[in-house]
């Protein structure tokens, strides 16, 4: 949590500030994009939802816009070195300046609103993000936004916005007991991002048999039938090609996001960009955290970082690694106890690891873990300190922890891909 920082305060302070008794308050966030004139969106808004892989597939729609013209403002989140990371255009972070000017917009408009203990609820930090991608957006005359929501959908203030186009990853128990006690609950709050009367198209990935049906009819329901969901497979999608998709679990999430952006330009009556110029961008892009490869500074060792956060993510990141390398030296893993901890047991039985603890007060790390793993404080970590754990490194964790990674390895983090 950032402390003092004027660049960044705006965004965090009525967060920070919270009571316990308080939550997030889309009516606050509604009356906010009012002061601020974004009701409406100044721009047509994609709008990425699904249970994992959003920034990816965030990433590759900004990408297939960017490429055929369009001036594309990217919103995802969290960030890895720095907030900057929050608000892009084309690929590239805002500067320092930006994000700064940004954040004085929304607090001069936050001043005329009642305050946070009258209203009742307090700003959510991503939502306010998504309200800077929103005015950056207008400042720079940007031709559509692509916004990726936080964990929720009907809840998040993506639905304020009422995205053109949603793009739906798969949906699968993620955030159980806070967004829907089942699967089937999940969907449906995720589904209900969409716009009665904005929302022209859903596009997702192939859901399962108790998901699929539950997407349909909550998307017919909040249209009025006008919608459905177009659904695209990636065992079958020619775009991207199989060599431009991204590494491992992240594949599937490339092909949404090039599927949903084609959507987009449908609706907006704009041309595709011609395959040679769409597959010469998609080939520059990079996912930080996502199968990234990269060398620690001043050394030989190499550490591939991967968000992954259960049994499944962390299976398929040591498959990776060994196709890669042919063998794995140790493993840094950072899963607090929220996440399937049991399971990145499971799935790294037999190999050399070390568990990594982050600082932030409300993530517990107390979960039973073999009795020969290391353990380190995230703070320890160093370019010394990894180099000495080998030649091949995997580091796998949430979120917070491979930024962390991607900060000691000073690894590039500000352009996620080339639309030149």
């Amino acid at each position: 949590m950032p402390s003092l920082d004027p660049v960044v305060d705006p965004f965090f302070s009525e967060w920070a500030g919270r009571r316990p008794e308080q939550s997030r308050s889309l009516d606050r966030a509604s009356a906010l994009l009012a002061a601020l004139d974004l009701d409406p969106a100044p721009v047509p808004v994609l709008g990425v939802v699904g249970s994992k892989g959003k920034g990816s597939t965030a990433t590759y729609a900004a990408a297939t816009l960017s490429a055929a013209g369009l001036r594309t403002v990217l919103v995802t989140g969290p960030s890895f070195r720095g907030y900057r990371e929050r608000v892009r255009v084309d690929g590239v972070s805002v500067t320092d300046g930006e994000l700064s000017s940004l954040g004085e917009a929304v607090e001069a408009a936050r001043g005329e609103l009642p305050s946070p203990t009258e209203s009742g609820g307090y700003l959510a930090p991503s939502g306010l993000f998504l309200v800077a991608g929103l005015l950056h957006a207008r400042a720079i005359g940007a031709d559509v936004c692509v916004l990726e929501a936080g964990m929720g959908g009907h809840r998040d203030e993506l639905r304020l916005v009422g995205p053109e186009v949603v793009a739906l990853g798969m949906v699968f128990a993620e955030h159980l007991g806070t967004l829907g006690d089942t699967v089937t609950e999940i969907a449906r709050e995720k589904t209900r991002v969409a716009s009665p009367d904005r929302t022209q198209a859903l596009v997702t990935l192939p859901q399962s048999p108790e998901v699929a049906p539950v997407v349909s009819r909550t998307l017919s329901e909040v249209t009025g039938g006008r919608v459905s969901p177009q659904v695209v497979d990636p065992a079958t999608a020619e775009e991207p090609p199989r060599e431009l998709r991204p590494s491992g679990l992240s594949a599937a999430s490339g092909v949404l996001g090039t599927a949903a952006a084609t959507r987009m330009l449908e609706l907006l009556g704009h041309p595709a960009a011609a395959q040679e110029r769409l597959h010469s961008v998609l080939g520059t892009v990079t996912l930080p955290a996502r199968l990234s490869r990269h060398t620690v500074p001043g050394s030989t060792t190499e550490v591939v970082v991967d968000s992954a956060i259960d049994r499944v993510g962390v299976s398929a990141a040591l498959a990776h690694a060994r196709a890669l390398w042919g063998g794995v030296d140790h493993v840094l893993l950072c899963l607090p106890d929220h996440k399937d901890v049991s399971g990145a047991v499971t799935a790294l039985e037999g190999l050399p690891v070390t568990a990594v603890r982050l600082p932030e007060a409300h993530l517990r790390f107390d979960h039973d873990l073999p009795a020969h793993w290391n353990h380190v404080h995230a703070e320890d970590l160093s370019p010394t300190a990894v180099t000495a754990l080998g030649q091949r490194v995997l580091a796998l964790g949430t979120v917070y922890f491979t930024g962390r990674v991607l900060e000691v390895l000073d690894a590039p983090t500000d352009r996620l891909f080339d639309a030149s």
